[in-house]
């Protein structure tokens, strides 16, 4: 069972969230907090899988809310926010969270979103993957990049669909393979790369 805890502070949306979220008989949404102070105080004492945080909170932002809680708690936690700034995304990531999606994600999405990140993947809205992405361009070298070097065509393929924000199952149709042959591409990708994470082998390529 994921057990998931929302921080949220739009009560309608919140609440629609953890109706849908408690639908699914492998994932259960018992904690609901609407602003940052409450979620600090109370999630380090739940067990907590997952946390669906947003950026805007009354008393503090989500990012603070994730570096302050990051070190007390086991939790994985998934940004949701209609906010697509940039720096905020990157101030995000930075923070602790392994995921970014937005609010106009079907629920549907949200919900493999969280089992994404539980499995240690980084969910991202294809429209945050981009900026992300164009982001690391504007600092992309023009020589040939040493850390792509290593890995064989295949794989560059499969990180290259990674960075499009495509999760696994969406990748296996384009590149006609069964998803498990996608984890193993991922998991050599990872490792070569010396990463543990989409966001860290995406960061990593496109910075050096």
């Amino acid at each position: 069972m994921i057990n998931v805890a929302l921080i949220e502070d739009n009560i309608a949306f919140a609440k629609d969230l953890q109706h849908y979220l408690n639908l699914e008989k492998d994932i259960s949404c018992q904690h609901v907090f609407f602003d940052a102070i409450s979620a600090i105080e109370s999630l380090p004492k739940t067990n907590i899988d997952v946390a669906i945080v947003d950026i805007y909170l009354p008393d503090k932002t989500g990012i603070e809310c994730i570096s302050i809680l990051k070190p007390l708690v086991k939790a994985n936690f998934l940004i949701c926010s209609n906010f697509e700034n940039t720096e905020m995304i990157f101030s995000a990531l930075q923070a602790g969270a392994f995921g970014y999606i937005t609010k106009s994600e079907h629920p549907k999405n949200i919900i493999k979103a969280i089992r994404e990140i539980h499995t240690g993947g980084s969910p991202m809205s294809a429209q945050i993957a981009r900026k992300v992405i164009e982001s690391f361009c504007n600092n992309f070298q023009k020589q040939p990049n040493q850390l792509l070097q290593k890995l064989t065509i295949r794989e560059q393929e499969i990180l290259n669909y990674l960075s499009d924000g495509l999760r696994y199952k969406e990748i296996a149709d384009k590149a006609m393979i069964s998803q498990e042959t996608v984890r193993t591409h991922v998991r050599n990708i990872y490792q070569k790369l010396q990463v543990s994470s989409r966001v860290e082998a995406l960061n990593k390529v496109y910075k050096n």
